[in-house]
């Protein structure tokens, strides 16, 4: 794990503290950036955004998913626990806490913006981290590879659906036009984008060239990130500083959404007899989050200055520290884990063969 990826939470509290600066002394500025619009999509952002998720999607081989079938149990869990699970449990926590227990806490305009930053959070399954996650916890790389390429492959086509419809029954207005924009231009052209330079890489240069490539690029996706939550607490910084404790509120759903998705993919790949090596990273897959297409997705659909923006920051702000419970969770519960009857009988089936 790399310095920025160990302390992103401490990187995220000092661009907080940036950003809010900077809005309070230089807001001409912002809103300079934030008038960057054509067809309802900021241009700076769209650029950043860019930096930020190519690089990540580069790394990603698109072959890996013939080897989907070697982990059949892990890849049905997790792709079960992300796609028919964690979008919809985001979405009831979301209106227990937000729409209900914490309502009176909060900015009445801002509730159901919350609730909706909180759904386009749990719609993006991670693709990065999740390779730090993996190593931590000594999962199986070709899983992890396999099922990140799975989930970015669901992801094209099921992220505008779910979050259409989870906003729907939220009684807040979808603009699809919007919404299917950003999945255009921050799923659609980035992965397009990345597998043709990764083969273009490969053509000339090969592995060395790709290592080279990662090398440069990492580095720039780090600043993009860092550059992106600047210019969102520049944007919301007075409602901030108002209104602290809305960061420890809104981070109430988000906590008990990855301990639930996390506990359940390692319950059931327990219950089903897979390997602890898959059962590791599965669960951590099923928790986490693809922030930096969140991020873009609610600025597009509902501004900079949202309550949805705001709630997809907090993601990233919880991210590192909670991630690495889990990892310590699955680590030393891998006796109990191993003891499970299913994983025995497998585990013998597979000495025998």
């Amino acid at each position: 794990m790399s310095i920025f990826e160990r302390y992103l939470t401490l990187w995220v509290g000092l661009c907080i503290v940036a950003g809010i600066a900077a809005g309070h002394f230089l807001p001409d500025l912002f809103q300079s950036l934030g008038s960057l619009e054509y067809a309802k999509v900021n241009i700076p952002m769209a650029v950043l955004i860019w930096l930020m998720i190519i690089p990540m999607l580069v790394r990603i081989d698109f072959m890996s998913l013939r080897q989907v079938g070697r982990y059949w149990r892990g890849i049905g869990v997790t792709v079960f626990i992300n796609w028919a699970i964690k979008p919809f449990s985001m979405a009831l926590l979301g209106w227990v806490f937000i729409g209900w227990l914490f309502r009176p806490l909060l900015p009445e305009v801002q509730i159901d913006s919350y609730i909706a930053g909180l759904i386009i959070l749990a719609a993006a399954p991670c693709t990065a981290m999740v390779f730090v996650w993996s190593n931590l916890v000594k999962g199986e790389p070709h899983f992890t590879l396999s099922q990140v390429a799975l989930n970015d492959a669901i992801m094209v086509v099921a992220f505008a659906p779910i979050v259409g419809l989870l906003l729907g029954l939220s009684a807040i207005t979808v603009p699809w036009d919007t919404l299917l924009l950003s999945v255009g231009l921050y799923i659609v052209v980035p992965v397009v984008a990345a597998q043709l330079y990764r083969r273009w890489l490969f053509a000339n240069g090969g592995v060395a060239a790709m290592n080279r490539v990662l090398s440069v690029l990492q580095p720039i996706s780090i600043a993009s990130l860092l550059v992106t939550l600047v210019m969102l607490f520049g944007f919301q910084g007075e409602q901030i500083v108002a209104q602290p404790t809305i960061i420890l509120l809104l981070a109430v759903p988000i906590l008990i959404q990855v301990y639930l998705n996390s506990g359940l993919a390692y319950y059931l790949n327990r219950v089903t007899g897979e390997q602890h090596c898959v059962a590791g990273p599965s669960a951590l897959i099923g928790a986490s989050n693809f922030f930096e297409l969140a991020v873009a997705a609610a600025i597009a659909l509902f501004g900079f200055n949202s309550g949805a923006a705001l709630a997809t920051v907090v993601g990233v702000l919880v991210e590192v520290p909670v991630m690495l419970s889990v990892v310590w969770i699955v680590n030393r519960s891998q006796g109990w884990y191993e003891n499970g009857a299913a994983v025995r009988r497998n585990t013998k089936a597979k000495a025998a063969e």
